[in-house]
């Protein structure tokens, strides 16, 4: 799917459904986003020479000072933003090292599965939300 994505123009973005004591994470964009003060499930754009899974452990070390494991891939998300079109490829994965810090997001909260659609998350990520809400983790 990467060639493909990558043909096309499509940027791809990784995204961690991070648990702890039966909540997800989520992270609010800060004020000078383009999206600001939306939600979103933490994670980021793919560098070239990466794999998804490598991309995401770099972008959760870099933005939450946390250390990550993948577990599995989750689902995969398709959205035109007036930016372009992406690519939201969504994996399981559980914290293995690091303290919680805000680098780069306004805020963070951990959430109540059953909770997660009433934040005001970016459209991309409303597919992982809904495909949460209908195979609990």
């Amino acid at each position: 799917m990467e060639t493909m994505a990558a043909s096309c123009k499509v940027k791809i973005v990784t995204a961690a459904i991070l648990m702890k004591n039966g909540k997800i994470l989520l992270c609010q964009r800060g004020q000078d986003d383009p999206q600001a003060f939306k939600w979103e499930f933490p994670g980021g754009k793919l560098e070239e020479g990466e794999t998804p899974e490598s991309c995401l452990v770099r972008e959760i070390r870099e933005e939450l000072c946390l250390d990550i494991a993948i577990d599995r891939h989750f689902c995969d998300s398709c959205y035109n933003y007036s930016s372009g079109q992406i690519l939201l490829k969504a994996y399981l994965a559980r914290i293995i090292g690091g303290e919680l810090k805000t680098v780069v997001h306004n805020a963070v909260e951990w959430v109540m599965p059953e909770n997660v659609m009433a934040y005001n998350l970016l459209p991309a990520d409303v597919v992982i939300a809904e495909k949460i809400m209908r195979e609990p983790l």
